[in-house]
């Protein structure tokens, strides 16, 4: 679990799971590898599911695959907690020929600094960390953006003008999204409002279950979550309801009720990060990619979003790519939290710093 939910009052970070029993693949590169071949490392918090945070993390793997080629050999370890158990895993990856190194989760950030100090030739990323070192890279995506893209769908689609929203723990990543999504609904529907349940947990199906169902009862029609599991999906299927897909498209869990999925895309830096290693090319860095990097996306839009819904989604996110909208800039009246503190002011676009010290609810979100 997180054990410093301090810290991220200055990081963006990931969902993180519970401890799972682990599952090693690395027999697949036990064979000599020769020195033309790169050798990648993937450590995952989690198992490979058929959709979410991990599965997104190993279609990034797969890509990297099919753009290499024979250039490249891939290790995969999933179910792997924070902690010792990370710090063997990463250090047994780095001992084994493996030239670039993997860690999406936050937990790993301070695993992969140990290990990364013990073997300066490897390099490392360190996915949704924040510290870095002359072999260690960081690298994250904006979540938000996306976020906001749903919120004007869901204002959209809702009858009721309440929508819910299940989440983990109170983590600046977890507020960037709640909020955008909450100005995203409002700006297109100023009357609809967010119901919001914190689970204190990143992955509890039959939690995040229970959450959902306790929203619908309470006139919500529209749910969006911040959790590990596709249960919040299957729960909105269950009860005829809409809900918003997160991680990966997730139509296969909820045909009837996905309105969209707001999926990252982590293919692209993968391969780029792997060829650079094997081109020599390879340097430290702090990447926070969005929807103009090509990390973010929404897609998988269901059967009942109406045609002039999905343009419009598309047209905003079109927007955000080239820099023409900021999901945090202020229009001509200020930005107010839900306690009626002014948190952006008209005009006003809040910079990265500020987006990563989140730690306020805006004005719209009841607890």
């Amino acid at each position: 679990m997180y054990k410093n939910l301090a810290a991220t009052l200055v990081a963006a970070c990931c969902w993180l799971s519970p401890a799972f029993s682990q599952t090693s693949h690395t027999a697949q590169t036990a064979q000599t590898v020769p020195p033309a071949v790169v050798k990648a490392g993937f450590v995952y918090v989690s198992p490979i599911t058929e959709a979410g945070w991990t599965r997104q993390h190993d279609e990034g793997r797969k890509a990297v695959e099919a753009a290499m080629g024979d250039r490249v050999r891939t290790t995969f370890v999933e179910n792997v907690a924070e902690g010792a158990d990370a710090e063997r895993v990463i250090r047994d990856l780095a001992a084994t020929g493996h030239q670039i190194i993997f860690t999406p989760s936050f937990g790993y950030m301070e695993p992969t600094l140990r290990v990364a100090r013990d073997y300066p030739g490897v390099k490392f990323e360190s996915i949704t960390g924040y510290q870095t070192a002359p072999n260690v890279a960081t690298a994250n995506a904006r979540y938000y953006e996306g976020r906001y893209l749903a919120g004007v769908a869901a204002g959209r689609m809702t009858r009721t003008n309440v929508a819910g929203y299940v989440a983990g723990f109170p983590i600046p990543e977890v507020l960037q999204g709640i909020n955008a999504f909450t100005l995203g609904l409002r700006s297109v529907n100023p009357q609809a409002t967010v119901k919001l349940v914190w689970l204190d947990v990143w992955f509890d199906p039959p939690k995040e279950r229970d959450a959902a169902m306790a929203l619908f009862n309470q006139n919500v029609d529209v749910v969006a979550f911040h959790t590990g599991s596709t249960a919040v999906m299957a729960a909105a299927q269950e009860r005829g309801k809409l809900a918003i897909g997160y991680h990966s498209d997730m139509r296969r869990m909820g045909p009837d009720a996905q309105i969209l999925a707001v999926t990252h895309q982590w293919g692209g830096y993968y391969t780029e990060r792997v060829r650079a290693v094997a081109q020599g090319t390879w340097k430290s860095g702090n990447l926070w990619g969005g929807v103009r990097e090509g990390m973010i996306r929404v897609e998988g839009f269901g059967s009942k979003v109406p045609p002039a819904v999905k343009a419009e989604v598309l047209a905003r996110q079109d927007d955000i790519a080239k820099g023409r909208f900021h999901p945090f800039r202020a229009g001509a009246t200020p930005v107010r939290d839900n306690t009626g503190r002014e948190v952006i002011a008209a005009g006003q676009t809040l910079g990265d710093a500020q987006i990563l010290q989140m730690n306020w609810l805006v004005e719209g979100v009841q607890r």
